[in-house]
């Protein structure tokens, strides 16, 4: 269970997480749109699972190995715009967020 100031910490990485991504996307995300939704931190705050859903390019996993490779530059960029804030930068880590390919598929087999 996540203590409050977890929730708070988590929310604001993915938001910033979301500004950078808006701000980079033709570098870090070769021109697609991408949306951090949602965010896990571990209990001590060093390690963090972004999820990300990425839109409007037809090479889904080009665009991730892009973020993967930019991580460092990413959590440096994080450092900078969170470092009054936060002590320490957690290290991070990004997943592709399926979950709405799977409720359209849910979808399309409750409709037939």
């Amino acid at each position: 269970m996540s203590s409050i100031r977890q929730k708070k910490v988590q929310a604001v990485i993915q938001a910033e997480l979301g500004i950078y991504f808006r701000e980079n996307a033709r570098t870090v995300c070769l021109g697609a749109m991408v949306s951090v939704t949602e965010v896990r931190m571990v209990p001590d705050m060093s390690y963090l699972k972004a999820y990300i859903s990425i839109f409007g390019h037809n090479d889904v996993q080009a665009v991730y190995k892009s973020i993967k490779t930019h991580k460092d530059s990413i959590r440096y960029e994080m450092g900078k715009r969170l470092g009054k804030s936060l002590r320490r930068i957690p290290d991070l880590s990004f997943y592709i967020d399926d979950s709405i390919e799977y409720a359209a598929e849910i979808d399309k087999l409750l409709g037939e």
